[in-house]
C-alpha cells in the first residue's frame, strides 16, 4: 500500500518560521501521536533545504545519541555526526530533524547550544505528554518556538481527496452570507458525514483512500485508540486516565452540564481529577471545554477549570469509540451517518465534531450553563471570543424548531453579543439576529 503525502497548513506556518527566525530558534511540532508530524517535518526538510538529517530518537543509532554526552567542541561534534549518518551538511543551508526528540532528553537539552552556535536549522517533533514527562534534570531551552499539529481538519480531508475548490467557494458564500440550494446542501453534507465517520488520522485517511473501505478504515482507527489507551497506562498505571479517555463519548451522550468523573472513577478526590484533565489536555488526545462562568469578563478571568467537557481530538476516532464494543458490520452510527438517519439522540457526535473544528481554526473551547427564575437550565455549547465580544454558539445534530438557550443567553448578555450562531444540518440562513450556519462551515467562524 502507498503512503499519501498529505498537503498541511501548519507547512505554511514553517515557511514562515524558516524565513523570519533564520535559525534563532528551533521549531518544536508537538501534537498527539500519529497525526503526522514527523512526516510534515521530514517533507518540509527535504522540500526546503540543500540537505537535511533526520534523527529518528525512536529508533536511533547509539553512536549517534552518546554524542550528545558532550558537545562541548562544536567542530568535533558536527564531524562526528555527519560520520555517523554520512550526511553533508551546508552551514546556513542544512536542517537537522530530532524525531520523537522526547525519547532522548539530553538532545532535546542540546538545542539551546546548537541554536547559539548557529550554523544549521533545527526541528523536532515531539508529543507533548511524553516530552512533559521527560523533563526532569535537563534545562527546558526557550531558544524553542512551539506549534501545534492536529488531525486534518475538513479543508485538509478535501485537499486529499482532490478537492481544492469547495472550501474557498464556501468562504466567499459564508463572507456573502449567500444561502444554498438544498440540493446543495445535501451533496455538502454527504461529503462532510463522510469526513465525520473517517476522521482526520493520516493513517485513517491514506486507508480510506487506497481501500475505499471504511471497514479497513475502522480496523485503522481502533489501532490508534488502542495506542493511545497503552500511552495512558505508561504514565498512569492506575489506569484511571485510560479509563477517562475511553468514557469521553458515553459521557458526551448523557448530555450532561458536565463531565462526571465520579462515575468513571469512585471516590475521586477533585485534584485527582484536574490532574487527569491536565493529563489529557497535555496529550493533545483530547478538547476539554471548560466552563466560562461570566462571560462578560475576559475568558482567563472566568474560567472554572473544575468544571468541563472532554470533547475527542478527532471525529473519526469518536464516532468508533462510541460504538467501541461493536465490530464494524454492527456499527449502526456507520449507517446511519452516511445515510442522513443519525437518532437525535446521537447529536453529541456532531458536537464533538464542532469542537474539533473550532479547535483547528484556533479557538480555545468553552461553554456556559445558567437557570432562569423558573429553574430552567440553559447550555450555550461554544462561545467565541472575538476582540471585545462574544459569539455564543449552540449546535444541533439535524433540523430545528427552536433555538432557546441561544435565545435566552443573548437575551442576558445582550450588550456583549458580537454574532450569534446555530450550527447545524441545512442550508445557510439568518433567522431574525441568528446566523443559521451548516456544519461543513464551522472552521469558517
Amino acid at each position: 500500500m502507498s503512503e499519501h503525502i498529505f498537503k498541511r497548513k501548519l507547512y505554511d506556518r514553517m515557511l514562515q518560521w524558516k524565513k523570519e527566525e533564520q535559525g534563532k530558534t528551533a521549531l518544536l511540532i508537538e501534537g498527539a501521536r500519529r497525526v503526522g508530524k514527523s512526516t510534515l517535518a521530514r517533507q518540509f526538510a527535504q522540500n526546503e533545504y540543500k540537505s537535511h538529517l533526520v534523527i529518528d530518537f525512536s529508533n536511533p543509532n547509539p553512536e549517534v545519541v552518546r554524542l550528545f554526552d558532550d558537545y562541548s567542541n562544536m567542530d568535533m561534534f558536527f564531524m562526528k555526526l555527519k560520520l555517523a549518518c554520512q550526511v553533508t551538511l551546508y552551514e546556513r543551508e542544512s536542517v537537522i530533524v530530532f524525531d520523537e526528540v522526547q525519547k532522548v532528553p539530553k538532545a532535546r537539552e542540546a538545542i539551546k547550544h546548537l541554536v547559539a552556535d548557529g550554523r544549521y536549522d533545527y526541528i523536532e517533533t515531539g508529543s507533548l505528554i511524553s516530552i512533559q514527562q521527560n523533563v526532569e534534570n535537563i534545562i527546558i531551552p526557550s531558544e524553542e518556538e512551539a506549534i501545534s499539529l492536529y488531525p486534518l481538519d475538513y479543508e485538509e480531508f478535501r485537499w486529499a481527496l482532490g478537492d481544492h475548490e469547495t472550501l474557498d467557494i464556501l468562504r466567499e458564500t459564508f463572507s456573502k452570507r449567500i444561502s444554498l440550494t438544498d440540493g446543495i446542501n445535501r451533496k455538502l453534507m454527504f461529503d462532510f458525514r463522510l469526513y465525520m465517520l473517517i476522521g482526520g488520522m493520516p493513517q485513517a485517511v491514506n486507508e480510506y483512500l487506497e481501500t475505499h473501505d471504511l471497514g479497513r478504515v475502522d480496523k485503522v482507527k481502533r489501532g490508534i485508540i488502542r495506542l493511545y489507551a497503552n500511552d495512558f497506562h505508561k504514565i498512569d498505571k492506575t489506569d484511571k486516565a485510560k479509563s477517562v479517555f475511553l468514557s469521553i463519548p458515553s459521557e458526551l451522550h448523557k448530555n450532561a452540564s458536565r463531565f462526571q468523573m465520579s462515575t468513571v472513577i469512585e471516590n475521586v478526590k477533585q485534584t485527582k481529577a484536574l490532574d487527569l484533565v491536565y493529563i489529557m489536555q497535555d496529550s493533545m488526545t483530547v478538547n476539554p471545554a471548560y466552563h466560562l462562568d461570566d462571560p462578560q469578563v475576559g475568558f482567563e478571568l472566568s474560567y472554572d477549570r473544575s468544571t468541563y467537557k472532554l470533547y475527542l481530538c478527532d471525529t473519526g476516532l469518536f464516532v468508533t469509540l462510541a460504538f467501541w464494543d461493536k465490530q464494524f458490520t454492527d456499527n449502526v452510527i456507520y449507517q446511519k451517518l452516511i445515510s442522513d438517519k443519525l437518532d437525535a439522540n446521537l447529536g453529541y457526535v456532531y458536537e464533538n465534531v464542532v469542537a474539533q473544528m473550532l479547535v483547528a481554526a484556533g479557538n480555545r473551547l468553552c461553554y456556559h450553563t445558567f437557570c432562569d427564575e423558573q429553574n430552567h437550565r440553559y447550555e450555550v455549547d461554544f462561545i467565541l471570543s472575538r476582540s471585545n465580544k462574544i459569539c455564543p454558539i449552540e449546535v444541533k445534530s439535524a433540523g430545528y424548531n427552536t433555538h432557546k438557550s441561544l435565545d435566552k443567553f443573548c437575551e442576558r448578555f445582550s450588550k456583549h453579543i458580537s454574532t450569534r450562531y446555530l450550527i447545524y444540518t441545512k442550508d445557510f440562513r439568518q433567522d431574525d439576529s441568528t446566523l443559521m450556519v451548516p456544519v461543513y462551515m464551522t472552521g469558517l467562524l
